[in-house]
């Protein structure tokens, strides 16, 4: 027996809610993906590529065309996404790139100096407005996680499983 994959939303139980975070992170990968286009965003994310050492090699694009990549990757999981609702595969593929994106965006947390300043006082932990803007990137990144999770085998996922006869 060969393992289908799943549209997160199909499952039973606690697995409908899941259309909701699908599609708001639809709306998130589109409203992303829209801006890399502008000149704002192609100066404000330079430093984070700079200092990642995943992806600080886009800077053979030069300034905006790192941005440009960026965008046209965001809008393409957006789309992967979108399409997901429809196609099981589509939404372990697009979860999947969710989950990349967000890992990569959140490292920027450790991999950017000034964002962070780490002491061992009753502020063990002070960043700054890039640290803050980065900090809500966790909670993007379990979202993914959740969707991947869910669209992915019942066979990979036992608890999918378990859920389900739970319900």
């Amino acid at each position: 027996m060969t393992p289908s994959f799943n549209v997160a939303e199909t499952g039973g139980g606690s697995y409908r809610p899941l259309a909701i975070l699908r599609w708001v992170m639809v709306v998130i990968f589109v409203s992303f993906g829209m801006q890399k286009f502008t000149p704002q965003s192609a100066q404000g994310i330079a430093q984070f590529i700079t200092n990642s050492p995943f992806i600080s090699w886009l800077s053979v694009f030069g300034l905006r065309g790192e941005a440009y990549v960026l965008g046209v990757a965001e809008l393409g999981i957006a789309a992967l996404l979108a399409a997901g609702a429809f196609s099981p595969v589509l939404s372990a593929i697009g979860s999947l790139m969710g989950v990349v994106t967000f890992a990569i965006t959140w490292s920027f947390f450790f991999t950017t100096p000034g964002v962070v300043t780490w002491s061992l006082s009753w502020d063990p932990m002070a960043w700054n407005l890039a640290g803050e803007f980065l900090f809500k990137d966790i909670v993007l990144l379990c979202v993914c996680i959740v969707l991947l999770l869910a669209s992915l085998p019942r066979s990979v996922v036992r608890l999918r499983t378990s859920a389900r006869s739970d319900g």
